[in-house]
């Protein structure tokens, strides 16, 4: 089983990111995830004041922090003027990043209503556009791969397998950027055939930045504490040791109470 230093979690959206910090470190997280949609943690919530106090609480505990950009912002927009919007909110993430010294941004390949190939080339374009700007501020992108939504849905996200996967880790320019990195979402890739053994077949772990975990039954996207659903985490955990993983793991389910919980049941506490 992975060490406690390697677990970290998706903050609550509504609690003061500091309050957040102070919380990982006396409960022995060593990596934040959190979300800059909204107050009180939204782009602009951020003076120079507390974005040097964030910094501060970071370092004097040993933190590791990073913003986790919204799925719900369609990466893969092509109406006039949203898609401009689309740009301009990620990049406003990786500037607060680089205010708050966040040593990641996680992203998305957006969604699509059919129009797969269109949806595709511009989410692709989009990212090349976003990593250069990111490369320039020194902020690593962790690209996160999505979850699958039942076959009789309007939308559907990209990517949610590996053949979709491919499109972007392989893009021209991201391909071999250290900059343009994986967030493996294990409970998503547990929603499509492939299976996370499937993923790790395709990708291995080298790029790999972090793992995301939650559960689910297989069927749909559903946030379960591990334990209510099907997914075998200690296989995780094996399959991963043996391929070389020794990155961070995201807890991204339940209450504060659940996160620590289901950690120490892993480590044995």
């Amino acid at each position: 089983m992975p060490t406690a230093e390697r677990f970290g979690f998706n903050a609550p959206r509504l609690r003061p990111l500091e309050a957040t910090l102070e919380w990982a470190a006396a409960n022995r997280f060593s990596y934040v995830d959190f979300n800059a949609d909204a107050a009180p943690n939204g782009v602009h919530d951020f003076d120079d004041a507390r974005a040097r106090h964030v910094r501060d609480l970071s370092q004097r505990h040993g933190l590791h922090i990073g913003i986790h950009t919204s799925s719900a912002v369609n990466n893969a927009e092509v109406a006039p003027f949203v898609a401009d919007a689309v740009d301009e909110y990620l990049r406003a993430n990786v500037e607060l990043a680089e205010r708050l010294g966040c040593e990641w941004v996680i992203v998305h390949g957006g969604y699509h209503f059919g129009d797969v190939q269109r949806r595709r080339d511009v989410a692709v374009s989009r990212l090349q556009r976003l990593h250069e700007f990111a490369v320039a501020r020194q902020v690593p992108l962790w690209f996160e791969n999505h979850n699958k939504e039942p076959d009789r849905a309007e939308i559907h996200y990209i990517p949610d397998n590996v053949e979709e996967l491919r499109w972007f880790l392989e893009a021209p320019g991201l391909a071999d950027s250290p900059w343009f990195r994986w967030s493996f979402n294990a409970a998503h890739a547990h929603l499509v055939p492939e299976g996370v053994a499937g993923f790790l077949d395709a990708f291995g772990v080298e790029r790999i930045a972090q793992v995301r975990l939650t559960d689910n039954t297989g069927e749909y996207e559903v946030h379960l504490v591990p334990g209510q659903g099907t997914i075998d985490f200690p296989d995780i955990f094996r399959r991963l040791d043996r391929a070389g993983y020794g990155g961070p793991f995201s807890l991204d389910f339940g209450a504060d109470e659940d996160k620590v919980r289901v950690r120490d049941g892993w480590l044995g506490l």
